[in-house]
């Protein structure tokens, strides 16, 4: 799905550009290493000597305060309330550096344990690895498919787009035609598509997945009451998360 809201635009400055220079660097420093610890596992950087219950316990409280970030910040009522500290344009890089650094402390502090519940071998070993990159490459097309879209809340602050812009319109297309949230669909497919499941990784698989699905269900709501009818009708047509059916046919404004 894509969104684009027309705008008024103004030259940006200095702190604009440096702040969407802060912005990309802290993403792409957050997110390639998530994407590695995802494929290779914990990097052990820290190593804070914890016993299996303290591990797992420490791996559930740098989990929560992603989760409580990331939830929390991007709801309306709390981008209402930053509005009033923050340029509304500023909004969505803030955001995106706040995601950015504590994703990027998780991977890092993040505790190994040296119990391994279950581990896959030969072919297995194999397929869920080529599970792996076929979940980045639905990332890659369904990133493409927002390319109208500002993801990481940089374009609004080049543009210094006025927040009394016109309502953002609905577009689907892409992967957007067979589920409603393919990049959380992809994020899941990486998350549970590593071969060795130790106790911490089935404990990150099991609190990532729960989270993912209240969040989705939680942006549902957004997105009805920003789209309306138009929204409820997708939702009618096109799964949430499993593609269980024949994607809809062509793009649909």
């Amino acid at each position: 799905m894509v969104t684009k809201a027309p705008s008024i635009s103004q030259k940006p400055g200095m702190v604009a550009y440096a702040l969407v220079g802060l912005t990309l660097a802290i993403c792409a420093g957050s997110l390639i290493p998530f994407y590695v610890f995802l494929y290779v596992g914990p990097f052990g950087t820290v190593d804070l000597d914890l016993g299996l219950p303290q591990a797992l316990v420490f791996n559930s409280f740098l989990c929560a305060a992603f989760f409580l970030q990331h939830s929390g910040m991007i709801r309306k009522s709390a981008r209402r309330r930053m509005s009033q500290v923050i340029s509304e344009h500023y909004l969505g890089a803030v955001f995106s550096i706040a995601s950015g650094i504590i994703l990027l402390a998780l991977v890092l502090l993040w505790q190994e344990t040296p119990i391994v519940l279950a581990s896959a071998d030969g072919f297995y070993r194999w397929l869920f690895r080529a599970v792996f990159f076929l979940a980045v490459a639905g990332q890659m097309w369904g990133a493409w498919a927002w390319k109208s879209s500002d993801l990481l809340g940089t374009e609004r602050v080049l543009r210094c787009s006025d927040p009394t812009s016109l309502p953002a319109s609905m577009v689907v297309r892409g992967l957007y035609r067979w589920v409603r949230h393919p990049l959380y669909l992809a994020t899941l497919m990486m998350i549970w598509s590593y071969p060795d499941l130790t106790a911490d990784r089935l404990l990150f698989n099991v609190l990532f997945t729960g989270w993912i699905i209240v969040g989705t269900m939680l942006e549902e709501r957004d997105l009805v009451e920003n789209f309306g009818d138009d929204y409820r009708n997708y939702q009618r047509r096109v799964p949430m998360l499993i593609p269980y059916r024949k994607p809809i046919e062509g793009v649909i404004p």
